[in-house]
C-alpha cells in the first residue's frame, strides 16, 4: 500500500506544471537589434524616397522660361556661360542647373522705358502745374535763382555754318553761336530699349534685387542716374551751340543733335542701349523777361505770315504770268542766256504771257498785212497818179471823207459862207439815246 500511495504521488506530481524561467541578457540584446534594424532600414527607405523626390524637385527648378519680350543671359557660378549669341537665350522654355550653380537673368529688350529729364525746367507753382486758364498774377522775382532753377545757356546770335549729321561728332566744326549767351528752361523725354544684352550686363551696374523684387524696376531704377548723367550733358553741349531764337522755334534740329550726342556717349560706353527717341517736350524762356518775349514771338509770326504772303503772292504771279517755266525764264532774261534758249522756253510760256505773245504776234500780223495791202494799192494807182496826181489825191481825200462818214452815228454840217457867221451852233446834251458808238455794237 505504500508503494501504491507513492506511485499515486509520484503520477500527481508530473502532472503540475513547472514555474518558466526568464529570458536571458543576450536574447533581449538580440531582440532589441533586430527592431533597430527594421527601423533603420524602414527610414533609410523613406529618407532615399525623399532625396530622390528633392532631386526630382531640385532638377525640375531649372525649367525656366523666358518672356516674349526678353532675352535671357545664364550665370554659372556668377560669369556668363557661353560666348557672344550662345550666351543669349530666346524668348521661350529652357533648362539650366538650378541655383546656386546657374543662375537666369531676364532683361527685358523690347520694351520701351521712358526717362524724363526736368533739371533744366524752373521751379514750378501749384498755379503752373495746374495749366493754362484765368489765375491771379503772381509775384515774379526779379532775378532768377540758379539754386532752384534749372536752366540752359544758348548763343544769342545765329551761328554761321552748322555741321552735317555726318559731322556731328567733330566739334572742331562747331562755331560758337555768340560770346553772348542767353537762357533757355526746356524740359526732356527719351525713350530707349536695351539691344545688346551682353554688353548692358557686363557694363551696366544694376543691384542687386531682393526677394521679391522684379529686376525690371531694380533696373530701371539702377541705370537711371547714368542716362540721366548722359543726357544733360548732350543738352548742355547741344543747346549752346544754338542761338535763342533757334532753340525757341527750331526745336527739332536740337532735339536729333540732343539724340546724337546721346547715342554716340552709350556706343563708346559699350551700354547696349539704344535711344529710340528724344523728345524736347517744352521750351519757355525766362519768366523774368516774359514780355520782351511775348513782343519779339508776336513779331517774329507777323514777319513770318508777311513773308509767307509775300512767297505765295510771288509764286502765283509767276504762274499767272508764264506758269511753270517762269523762274527759269526769268533766270535766263537776267543770265542774259543764249537766244536760243529763250526762245525755247518763251514758246513753253503759258498764263498771260501766252496770251500777250498772242496779241503781239496777231497785232504784227495785222500790220504787216495792211502794210501789204497799202503798198499794193498805191503800186496800182501810181502810174495814174505820175498823169493826174491832183485828182488822184482829191480821189483819195473824198474816199477817206466817205469811209468816216460812213462810220460816224450822227453828222453836223457847217456853213462856211458868210452868212453863216452869223449863226449859232448848238449841239443838246440830251441826243437821242437810241443812237450808240458804232465802236460799241
Amino acid at each position: 500500500m505504500v508503494d501504491e500511495h507513492r506511485h499515486e504521488h509520484e503520477h500527481n506530481h508530473s502532472h503540475v506544471p513547472e514555474p518558466q524561467q526568464p529570458p536571458s541578457r543576450g536574447e533581449e540584446l538580440d531582440a532589441a537589434g533586430r527592431s533597430l534594424s527594421d527601423a533603420l532600414r524602414i527610414s533609410f527607405a523613406i529618407l532615399k524616397v525623399i532625396m530622390i523626390v528633392l532631386v526630382i524637385a531640385f532638377l525640375a527648378s531649372g525649367f525656366k522660361t523666358v518672356g516674349s519680350d526678353e532675352k535671357a543671359l545664364v550665370l554659372r557660378f556668377g560669369k556668363i556661360r557661353g560666348v557672344g549669341e550662345e550666351a543669349i537665350l530666346a524668348p521661350g522654355a529652357h533648362w539650366v542647373f538650378p541655383y546656386p550653380i546657374d543662375e537666369l537673368v531676364r532683361i527685358p529688350v523690347e520694351k520701351n522705358i521712358n526717362l524724363a529729364i526736368n533739371t533744366f525746367w524752373y521751379k514750378e507753382t501749384r498755379d503752373d502745374i495746374l495749366g493754362p486758364g484765368p489765375k491771379p498774377r503772381r509775384f515774379v522775382p526779379e532775378k532768377l535763382d540758379p539754386l532752384q532753377e534749372g536752366y540752359c545757356l544758348t548763343g544769342s546770335q545765329r551761328s554761321p555754318a552748322r555741321p552735317t549729321e555726318a559731322d556731328a561728332g567733330r566739334q572742331d566744326l562747331w562755331n560758337d553761336a555768340g560770346s553772348d549767351y542767353n537762357i533757355v528752361h526746356t524740359k526732356w523725354q527719351i525713350n530707349y530699349q536695351i539691344t545688346g544684352v551682353e554688353h548692358f550686363f557686363r557694363n551696366v551696374y544694376v543691384e542687386n534685387i531682393k526677394p521679391g523684387q522684379v529686376y525690371f524696376d531694380v533696373m530701371a531704377q539702377s541705370i537711371t542716374p547714368l542716362l540721366k548723367s548722359i543726357v544733360e550733358n548732350a543738352v548742355v553741349n547741344a543747346v549752346a551751340r544754338y542761338s535763342i531764337d533757334e532753340a525757341i522755334l527750331s526745336t527739332d534740329t536740337i532735339r536729333r543733335h540732343v539724340s546724337r550726342l546721346v547715342q554716340q556717349e552709350l556706343d563708346g560706353l559699350e551700354t547696349g542701349i539704344r535711344v529710340t527717341q528724344v523728345q524736347l517736350v517744352d521750351v519757355k524762356w525766362p519768366k523774368q523777361v516774359d514780355e520782351a518775349f511775348q513782343a519779339f514771338f508776336t513779331a517774329s509770326q507777323e514777319s513770318q505770315q508777311a513773308i509767307s504772303e509775300a512767297r505765295t503772292y510771288a509764286e502765283n504771279t509767276l504762274t499767272q504770268t508764264a506758269g511753270r517755266v517762269a523762274k527759269p525764264l526769268y533766270q535766263a532774261l537776267m543770265d542774259k542766256a543764249e537766244e536760243q534758249q529763250i526762245e525755247t522756253l518763251w514758246t513753253q510760256a503759258a498764263g498771260d504771257t501766252q496770251d500777250t505773245i498772242s496779241q503781239a504776234q496777231g497785232y504784227r500780223t495785222r500790220v504787216v498785212e495792211g502794210a501789204k495791202a497799202n503798198a499794193n494799192y498805191l503800186l496800182s494807182i501810181l502810174p495814174e497818179y505820175r498823169k493826174r496826181p491832183e485828182m488822184v489825191v482829191q480821189g483819195i481825200y473824198c474816199d477817206r471823207i466817205q469811209e468816216i462818214l460812213d462810220h460816224a452815228d450822227e453828222k453836223f454840217i457847217l456853213d462856211k459862207s458868210e452868212r453863216a457867221k452869223e449863226q449859232e451852233f448848238r449841239i443838246m446834251i440830251n441826243r437821242d439815246a437810241l443812237l450808240k458808238p458804232r465802236q460799241d455794237q
